[in-house]
C-alpha cells in the first residue's frame, strides 16, 4: 500500500464519519427522506456534469449497471435512508459506531458463504461485536430509542450488501458517472415514500443550509468518489481496512462539533470495535 492510497484511505474515513454529524444537523430541520433524495439529485447531478465535461459517458456493461443499482439502493436509499431517519432520535456518535460494524456484517456474510476466516479474523469478530455490546449495555439503560437502533441495524446489514458490490460496479472505469448515477438511484428510490410519508415542512436556518451543502459534497460526492478510487487501486480488502478508524472520528466530530456526551463504556467500547475491525481486515491480507 503507497503512501497515496494511505492518504485517500484517511480521506475517505474521515469524510464519512463526518457524515453522521452533519445528518444530525438535517433532520433536526427537515424531514429525513425528502432531504436526502434532494441531497442526491444536487449530487448526481453534479457528478454527472462534471464526468460529462470530462469525457465520461453512461455507457455500462450490463454487469455494472445491476451493481451500480444495487449500491444505489442499498447504500443511498436502504442505508443512508434508515440512517436519517433514526437520527432524528437517536445520537450521531452512536449511529457512526452502529454503521462502523459494517466490516464485522460483511466478514459474517462471507463465513456463511463458506469463506471461513482465520483464527485472527474470528478473534476480531468477537472483539468487534463484544464492544457493540460494551455500547449497547453503557446506552440501552439509559434514553436510547431502540426503534432507531433497529432502523440503524437493518441499515448496516444493506451498506454491507452495497459494499460488496462495489467492485463491479468501478471495474470497467467511468468512475465519477457512476457515481452521479447511483447517486440518482438513490434519489429515485427515496422520492415515492418521501412523498407518501412525510410532509414537506422545512425550518429554514444557515445550519441547516451549511450541513446540507456538506453533506451533497463532501460525504456525498467527494467521498463515495475517493471510496471507488480507492478500491481500484489497492482492491476492496484492503480499502475496508480504513474503517477502522470510523468508529474514532465518528465519535470525535460528534463530541467536537455537536456537543455530544461520550462515557467511559462508549470509549471502551469504540476502541474494541476498532480493533476488531482491523484484525478483521487484516486476517484477509496475504501472509
Amino acid at each position: 500500500m503507497d503512501i497515496r492510497a494511505i492518504f485517500m484511505g484517511m480521506a475517505f474515513a474521515l469524510m464519512w464519519s463526518s457524515a453522521f454529524t452533519s445528518a444530525r444537523v438535517i433532520v433536526q430541520y427537515a424531514p429525513p427522506m425528502t432531504s436526502l433524495a434532494l441531497r442526491f439529485l444536487v449530487s448526481g447531478l453534479l457528478g454527472i456534469t462534471i464526468a460529462w465535461a470530462m469525457g465520461q459517458r453512461p455507457k455500462l456493461t450490463p454487469a455494472q449497471w445491476k451493481s451500480t443499482v444495487i449500491f444505489g439502493v442499498c447504500q443511498n436509499g436502504l442505508y443512508l435512508g434508515l440512517f436519517f431517519i433514526a437520527m432524528q432520535t437517536i445520537e450521531a456518535s452512536l449511529a457512526s459506531i452502529i454503521a462502523a460494524t459494517m466490516p464485522l456484517i460483511v466478514a459474517l456474510f462471507g463465513w456463511g458463504m463458506g469463506n471461513r476466516p482465520r483464527p485472527l479474523g474470528i478473534a476480531g469478530l468477537v472483539a468487534g461485536f463484544a464492544g457493540v455490546a460494551i455500547i449497547m449495555g453503557a446506552r440501552i439503560g439509559g434514553a436510547v430509542d431502540t426503534h432507531g437502533l433497529m432502523l440503524c441495524a437493518i441499515g448496516v446489514t444493506a451498506l454491507a450488501i452495497a459494499t460488496l458490490s462495489v467492485r463491479g460496479a468501478s471495474s470497467g472505469g467511468n468512475v465519477l458517472m457512476i457515481v452521479g448515477l447511483q447517486m440518482l438511484i438513490g434519489a429515485a428510490t427515496l422520492t415515492g415514500p418521501a412523498i407518501i410519508f412525510e410532509t414537506f415542512d422545512i425550518q429554514w436556518s444557515w445550519q441547516l443550509i451549511v450541513a446540507f451543502a456538506y453533506t451533497t459534497l463532501v460525504p456525498g460526492l467527494l467521498a463515495t468518489l475517493v471510496w471507488f478510487l480507492l478500491v481500484q487501486r489497492i482492491g476492496a480488502v484492503k480499502a475496508a481496512t480504513f474503517h477502522f478508524l470510523n468508529p474514532f472520528f465518528g465519535v470525535a466530530i460528534a463530541a467536537m462539533l455537536l456537543g455530544e456526551g461520550l462515557g467511559l463504556g462508549d470509549l471502551i467500547g469504540v476502541a474494541v470495535i476498532a480493533a476488531g475491525i482491523l484484525a478483521v481486515q487484516l486476517s484477509k491480507q496475504p501472509a
